[in-house]
């Protein structure tokens, strides 16, 4: 008896023995393991948590008008920047025990393992939210051994380095939500047009609800599971305390409203434009040394809604369906800001930038720079010059040109530069380029910042060299500005990821380009295309915009067979307009011609309404004088034909327009193509 009690007792111990060298086992493997998994994050370090971010476009006003993303679409937001209903819904849904755990839910892992067993299938998954934000980083969606224990290396990782809250800012901006979105940023301004930050309760249920199956959670492709499994959120958060019963009875029973059309709305806003801004940002994160493809940029452009609505309206309205095609900007005169900008009649079928990119003849509307450079020759607006049917020769002898006007007709008299400019004369324009030369103009427009070849041709002075809209509405916008050299930009400003400003626009240039004096003269000059006052054997070139015209603007168009080209300005505001065909055809007189003028001039009134008219106002040293336009001599009673014009206080007129050898200097064309002055008066000094 004794004996086989002893034998009990001796088993009884070496059943415990056994046991507790099992479990000192155990620890010694399960430190081991800890030890190991220590050196190897160690060792590894930590990982990184870097993930494409897309960048976003801002209106002047700082409303999004657009984005641009490399792989997805991610913007990504702090914790602080998301409802707090949102964060404490994915918690309660996606891993109660998140801010507990070191990045494994053994409790959770073993009643996984025990409902698998059960099914004999997989049937519940436990990942947590640190395991669920590894895969999203690092690696594929496959089920397998393999890809389970690297996320599980990873997450451990990750606890070892991060703190909880940059592990769920991360897990919260990586989560795929359909449709394209990633991070719940990115989700809220798709399904609900505002920012995660705003989401109520009912909202922030939807959001999670999607995360476990974006294809089958969809409140937009399965209505009646997104609201199934939104009702589980809620009822998860209300047993969890995160929110009340009440809360919970209340977001239950209200009606969400999906903004997702208005999202889509969103990303047809002015695409020309985002086009060159991104170009734009290139290469100013280039020069600051930064990686533009990094993504995470929010760029505050130029854009005016009003200016950018109102082109596309226009140009949808006056545009007839000809297979003509546009480019139309838009700059604010002082700075170069690019208001508005659209490159073509329709970015989806050709995303190729008119405005900018393509290089056409803008006909007469070069004038203007010609006679700038004239101007600053000595040239006045009462400079007069015979413009009869002239044949020109050039290339020392060798070559022969023979301009004509629109209308086929010649001046049979001397005209002033102010009626030349206002009827687009070409005989003037070619006598002009031969009495101040080549370099002078090219100079000039190099100045102005038109890049073009300008040949030593008398067409030259019509425009035949190829230039951008761009570069000609910039070359208008420095004239507009007085004469300083505006750049044009379409960012006011970049800020990255971390809030932090990279680039700010600078402030206007003082570098000046022309003088203020001259600035002005031409300014008043290009006012004459919409006066009836200049017509003689050819009209002002602007009537046909008159009627609609509620305030000053100093224009000139500019038309060839295959291109039509109007730019023009207030003191305020420039905008040019070119439109043609991209190749082969040829412009129709009826329809094709017209569109240029309806559209820009609709475009400017529209854009002002409301607004008191700028008048141009002279700068010092420019006095303003009524003439009598045929004779250019100081209007009085008798002389129908009178104009304010606005000349340098050098070239003041000294006669009456009554003059009689005035009259028969100019009815006679004495001079044969010679310039005529009119000399200083004292009495406006």
């Amino acid at each position: 008896m004794r004996r086989t009690v002893y034998v009990k007792k001796k088993k009884r111990r070496t059943t415990l023995r056994r046991l507790l060298l099992l479990i000192v086992t155990m620890m010694m493997a399960a430190l081991t393991v800890f030890l190991s998994l220590r050196l190897y994050a160690q060792i590894t370090g930590a990982p990184s948590l870097s993930v494409p971010k897309a960048s976003v476009f801002l209106d002047k006003n700082g409303k999004q008008i657009g984005d641009r993303f490399s792989v997805e679409r991610r913007y990504w937001v702090s914790l602080d920047e998301m409802s707090p209903f949102l964060i404490d819904a994915v918690v309660a849904t996606e891993d109660k025990n998140f801010y507990n755990h070191n990045g494994f839910d053994y409790r959770r892992i073993a009643g996984a393992l025990l409902k698998d067993v059960k099914s004999g299938r997989k049937v519940e998954g436990a990942s947590t939210i640190t395991q669920q934000y590894a895969k999203n980083l690092y690696l594929t969606f496959e089920k397998t051994w393999t890809r389970k224990i690297n996320e599980a290396l990873y997450a451990y990782r990750m606890e070892v380095f991060y703190e909880k809250d940059v592990i769920l800012e991360g897990y919260m901006n990586t989560v795929y939500f359909g449709h394209g979105m990633y991070g719940v940023e990115a989700a809220s301004k798709f399904y609900f047009g505002k920012s995660a930050k705003d989401l109520t309760l009912e909202e922030s249920a939807v959001i999670t609800a999607i995360a476990k199956g974006p294809s089958i959670y969809s409140p937009i492709e399965n209505p009646e599971k997104s609201r199934e499994r939104s009702l589980l959120v809620l009822s998860l958060m209300e047993a969890q305390g995160y929110i009340t019963a009440r809360q919970e009875e209340r977001a239950t029973n209200e009606q969400i409203t999906l903004k997702n059309r208005e999202w889509a709305d969103t990303k047809r806003v002015a695409p020309y434009f985002l086009d060159e801004v991104w170009r734009e940002a290139e290469k100013v994160l280039t020069a600051k040394g930064r990686y533009p493809a990094e993504g995470g940029w929010t760029i505050r452009t130029t854009l005016d809604p009003l200016h950018q609505q109102t082109a596309e309206e226009m140009i949808d309205k006056w545009m007839p369906d000809s297979g003509l095609q546009v480019g139309f900007m838009s700059i604010e005169a002082g700075t170069g800001a690019i208001t508005s900008l659209v490159g073509g009649v329709n970015y989806t079928d050709s995303p190729f930038n008119r405005a900018t990119q393509a290089k056409r003849q803008p006909g007469s509307a070069m004038k203007p720079i010609l006679y700038a450079a004239a101007l600053e020759d000595g040239f006045s607006p009462l400079t007069f010059l015979s413009t009869e049917k002239t044949i020109f020769t050039y290339d020392d002898g060798r070559s022969t040109y023979e301009p004509n006007n629109v209308n086929g007709k010649f001046a049979g008299h001397p005209i002033s530069l102010a009626q030349a400019l206002a009827i687009s004369d070409n005989i003037y324009a070619v006598k002009t380029l031969e009495d101040i030369g080549y370099k002078k103009f090219s100079k000039m427009a190099e100045r102005l910042g038109v890049d073009g070849k300008f040949p030593e041709s008398p067409a030259t002075a019509l425009g035949t060299s190829l230039v951008t809209l761009s570069d000609m509405t910039n070359a208008y916008n420095r004239i507009a500005s007085g004469g300083i050299e505006t750049v044009p930009t379409t960012i006011l400003s970049i800020t990255d990821a971390e809030g932090k400003t990279i680039y700010e626009h600078p402030k206007m240039s003082k570098k000046r380009v022309m003088s203020e004096q001259d600035a002005f003269v031409l300014t008043h000059l290009m006012t004459g295309m919409f006066d009836p006052v200049f017509n003689d054997y050819s009209s002002a070139t602007g009537l046909s915009m008159r009627q609609k015209q509620t305030r000053p603007y100093a224009a000139k168009s500019g038309t060839t067979i295959s291109d039509q080209y109007l730019i023009g300005y207030t003191p305020s505001l420039t905008a040019g307009i070119w439109t043609g065909f991209d190749v082969g055809e040829q412009l129709t007189e009826t329809t094709d011609k017209a569109a240029s003028k309806k559209i820009w001039i609709d475009f400017m009134e529209t854009v002002h309404r409301g607004k008191p008219a700028e008048p141009f106002i002279p700068p010092t040293g420019v006095n303003g004088v009524i003439i009598d336009v045929d004779t250019g001599g100081i209007a009085v009673n008798g002389c129908d034909k009178q104009r304010l014009v606005y000349v340098k206080e050098k070239d003041m007129p000294q006669k009456l327009c009554t003059d009689k050898t005035l009259r028969e200097q100019r009815s006679s064309g004495e001079g044969d193509g010679k310039k005529f002055e009119l000399f200083p008066f004292s009495f406006f000094e």
